[in-house]
């Protein structure tokens, strides 16, 4: 089986103890089988732990917490995330009352947020972009905001949202601006109220060229814009229903052939099948689309 690995952050591979080479946002590849059970390591640099599993039919089932896998053309690619820090010393890095509500942020192993309240006491897992962070009481609920990452809170400490991006308005209702890494450089306007998003616009940085096109048209339905633009006149009475015929996918990957895509699907935790369409493009608009 011919298997693609990456991480989060740049990392040293090993297979049963033998170095496969460096690894991190740009794929490695290598030609394993499953029966052999080998036993690999991914090892980031700058003080965080290994991840570590045996490569086997199990694994392939059903992969650890730091793992996810993508079952693509061919073969799978592994994505190593969500690594631990070697110093497991707890460090608080803030302490807030809002609401009613007492938060303490800290490092332990990662960055984790506690939410103490009548609802009770609720540990939260955040990302390392938040190490850095302010909370503040929004629309409701509870917005923790780093230099350029998100998330919005429930009460009992449920993430409502996390994204790229910086909370430009807080008061009942939520607004952010979270720039897309997609083909046209869309930022997306959301709105929450309560924690309940209310409405979302996008704007585009850049316009689609020949070799962008059938990208920009799937990103577009994913990120909730309009494809009706990207379509021919036989397919606009379809535009509203392109997103049921395409299913709940949930990322966009280009293909060498710009008329092809992949779009994601969560089969289960963790696990996740790429399946591709084609587009057939006349007159500069999609004409037909179809799974190849």
């Amino acid at each position: 089986m011919r298997v693609y690995f990456l991480s989060e952050r740049p990392a040293v591979l090993t297979v049963n103890g033998l170095f496969l080479g460096s690894v991190d946002g740009f794929e490695r590849t290598a030609e394993l089988d499953p029966k052999d059970g080998c036993f690999l390591e991914c090892k980031p640099v700058g003080g965080f732990l290994p991840v570590r599993f045996r490569f086997d039919e199990s694994f392939l089932f059903d992969p650890p917490p730091q793992v996810e896998l993508y079952f693509i053309r061919g073969g799978v690619a592994i994505f190593c995330k969500h690594f631990l820090r070697e110093d497991g010393v707890m460090h608080v890095l803030l302490q807030k009352q809002l609401a009613g509500t007492r938060f303490t942020l800290f490092v332990q192993g990662r960055v984790q947020l506690s939410v103490e309240n009548e609802t009770g006491f609720h540990l939260v897992d955040l990302p390392d972009a938040l190490e850095r962070a302010d909370i503040f009481e929004a629309g409701g609920c509870f917005t923790v905001e780093g230099e350029d990452t998100f998330c919005i809170l429930s009460r009992s400490g449920e993430v409502l949202e996390e994204a790229h991006g910086k909370v430009v308005e807080r008061g009942k209702t939520v607004v952010a601006e979270t720039p897309l890494a997609d083909s046209l450089g869309h930022i997306a306007v959301c709105s929450w109220e309560e924690g309940k998003r209310t409405s979302l616009s996008l704007r585009a940085r850049r316009e689609p060229t020949d070799a962008t096109f059938a990208l920009a048209l799937f990103e577009s339905v994913l990120a909730g814009g309009d494809p009706a633009p990207f379509l021919a006149d036989a397919l606009l009475e379809k535009a509203d229903a392109l997103k049921e015929f395409l299913g709940p996918f949930l990322f966009v990957l280009p293909c060498e052939d710009p008329a092809e895509v992949g779009l994601g699907y969560q089969r289960r935790a963790r696990v996740f099948d790429v399946r591709y369409f084609r587009v057939q493009v006349e007159g500069g608009k999609v004409a037909n689309i179809i799974e190849s």
